[in-house]
């Protein structure tokens, strides 16, 4: 059960930063911080249900790239969120995507937000597991 809430926080915080970050991303949360947690849920259960799913199809191809298609996989699970979010009602969106046209400035915004959730759920992670960064030379 504490996984589940430790996952629900960091991708909260995630997603939050990247809508207050990342231009073009849309969370409408101040009416209803519920929406906040609904989104993060799903973000969840896509992370952990239909990624690894993702990653075992894609492995030859990621081991031919060196890791690179990570980083497209990373932008299509935020669009999966994305559409999902819209089918249930949930103001989440990227560009005006789900509910306009899907065109090249929606996938640059969700290359720009899975940079932004990356780097904000390892640091997140890495302070509610207790671990400490370790950088070396300092």
């Amino acid at each position: 059960m504490g996984g589940i809430v430790i996952a629900l926080i960091v991708n909260g915080l995630a997603l939050f930063a990247a809508v207050q970050v990342v231009p073009g991303m849309k969370l409408d949360w101040e009416q209803s911080p519920l929406t906040l947690l609904a989104v993060a849920a799903i973000f969840a259960i896509v992370n952990t249900f239909l990624r690894p799913i993702v990653n075992l199809l894609t492995l030859p191809v990621r081991l031919v790239t060196l890791g690179l298609v990570g980083i497209v996989i990373n932008v299509v699970m935020l669009l999966v969120v994305a559409y999902v979010s819209g089918q249930l009602g949930l103001p989440f969106t990227i560009s005006g995507w789900p509910e306009g046209p899907f065109k090249l400035d929606v996938i640059v915004t969700a290359f720009l937000a899975s940079l932004v959730i990356s780097v904000v759920s390892t640091i997140v992670s890495l302070v509610l597991r207790g671990t400490r960064l370790v950088v070396p030379g300092i």
